[in-house]
């Protein structure tokens, strides 16, 4: 505790003493400056104000067994172990104003393996514990790529990608979240993506984008030199940026994409490069002048041209993402009411108005609604075995706003004609 705190305590002490026992009497309290040459540099002044009583005298004794700041703290009720306004966290020591010393911490044997970050669902340990988080759309594990210690350019053996990537997609599925998968360290050329995208990644799901090359930042921990991170965290944020500024349905990429922090990657793509990857569904780091480092992709894990998948691109599957967890959250009303015309007629109102809403604000393509979105809730999605089961079904559809990859450009020769 600073001495100009102490002050305060001992000022409010007082006053509050004075106030019953002698009404109208306060006293100040302030920290002066001793002379040079003094034992101590600063000492407490107390100017009183005792109506009534000029020959008063204010003094502060040391009860037996105690000294210092404890002494003064007991004579005046403002006892030292309640209300410290600072604890000493990880130092092993105690001090005045705690109520116990700290404990220190301890860095632990080595970095968690495959086991300690997927976890265990019973325990909700490693990923499970984000099954008491009531909501998260995006996931990042850095340490499912996590390099050899002795080697930055290997991946460290305690950790098995695949597996983790497994159960986090599994997850995501579950909470309909969205995977952001890394690039192992190794995975440092154009044949290397090529080959651990094609053949290695095991994770194949609309609910996941993979991304390459990893990013050079400066490290805070390491006087600010530049060291290979996973990418994953540099794209949550583009992604929670454009989803702010845009909205979901807007693909998290292009010139407005950029990578703020980025100094360098560990592969420098050219445009015939980015060509050969992006058709895979790998979505590529570029730095262009001006716009300076970029994400240019937006395609998910079955984003692949081969595959050709209606949720080929990110935007398009996070914004079905993103209606169905509002649409679950926001007609939880719908439980236990009667299941029948008048309750469907009144969630196709409900609905009606979210989906008009996000069409209004340009989520959807199509120029009236009837051509952006439907919703379909009557005798034809909830059959009467779904009443006798108490199901009610509800069908919503829309037209996604698909991102522009390429431009094409074509020039043609306007022959002269005689006057």
């Amino acid at each position: 505790m600073t001495l100009s705190g102490l002050a305060t305590q001992i000022q409010q002490a007082i006053n509050a003493t004075l106030a019953v026992q002698m009404p109208g009497a306060t006293v100040q309290i302030s920290v002066t400056q001793l002379p040079s040459g003094a034992t101590a540099t600063q000492a407490l002044r107390i100017n009183a104000w005792l109506p009534g009583y000029p020959d008063a005298v204010i003094s502060i004794s040391d009860p037996s067994g105690a000294s210092g700041l404890n002494a003064c703290a007991a004579t005046l009720g403002i006892g030292g172990a309640a209300n410290a306004a600072h604890y000493a966290l990880g130092t092993g020591n105690s001090g005045w104003g705690q109520e116990t010393s700290s404990t220190k911490g301890s860095d632990g044997t080595g970095l968690p393996a495959t086991g300690d970050v997927i976890g265990d669902p019973a325990a909700f340990s490693g990923i499970y514990a984000l099954a008491k988080v009531d909501l998260f759309n995006l996931l990042c594990i850095p340490d499912a790529t996590r390099a050899n210690a002795s080697d930055p350019t290997a991946p460290d053996p305690n950790i098995n990608t695949n597996a983790i990537y497994s159960a986090a997609i599994a997850l995501c599925d579950q909470r309909r979240a969205f995977l952001l998968v890394d690039a192992p360290p190794n995975v440092a050329t154009v044949a290397s993506a090529v080959d651990w995208k094609s053949s290695q990644l095991a994770v194949v799901d609309p609910n996941g984008a993979a991304f390459f090359p990893r990013l050079r930042l400066p490290d805070p921990l390491n006087n600010y030199q530049l060291r290979t991170f996973a990418p994953c965290g540099v794209v949550a944020g583009v992604y929670a940026t454009t989803d702010g500024s845009r909205g979901v349905w807007k693909a998290p990429a292009g010139t407005a994409a950029t990578l703020n922090g980025v100094q360098s990657m560990v592969y420098k793509l050219s445009d015939p490069e980015n060509g050969v990857l992006n058709p895979l569904g790998l979505n590529c780091f570029r730095n262009f002048p001006v716009y300076g480092s970029v994400l240019w992709g937006a395609r998910t894990l079955v984003g692949a041209d081969a595959m050709a998948n209606q949720w080929k691109y990110v935007p398009v599957r996070r914004t079905a993402l993103f209606i169905e967890e509002s649409l679950y959250r926001g007609t939880q009303w719908v439980v236990f009411e009667p299941n029948d015309k008048p309750l469907w007629a009144s969630i196709r109102l409900n609905v009606g108005a979210f989906m008009q809403t996000l069409f209004l604000k340009g989520a959807f393509q199509g120029s009236t609604p009837t051509q952006a979105y439907f919703v379909k809730c009557d005798s034809e999605t909830t059959t009467q075995a779904d009443i006798d089961n108490g199901i009610v079904n509800i069908l919503v559809g829309f037209a996604p706003l698909k991102p522009a990859e390429f431009v094409v450009i074509q020039i043609e020769q306007i022959a002269a004609t005689q006057s």
